[in-house]
């Protein structure tokens, strides 16, 4: 499953990134293994904002279909 197909309430934890800007990704925290939950998505479903490591963060769609998570 990707990051950007999880529903807002739900936790998941990160299995790896498929391409994309991976070294952005990791630099902010999303990194195999984390647990991200899920807070809320913009009405238009842009960006997704998340909470990785004790923070909130604020994804692009796109950033987002590049996490795998379970």
């Amino acid at each position: 499953m990707r990051l950007s197909e999880v529903e807002p309430g739900r936790t998941v934890r990160v299995v790896g990134i498929r391409g994309g800007p991976k070294a952005r990704l990791l630099t902010m925290g999303v990194t195999p293994g984390a647990v991200v939950k899920v807070v809320k998505r913009a009405p238009l479903g842009d960006p997704i904002e998340v909470e990785v490591r004790g923070y909130k963060l604020s994804l692009r769609k796109e950033e987002a279909d590049y996490v795998e998570v379970e």
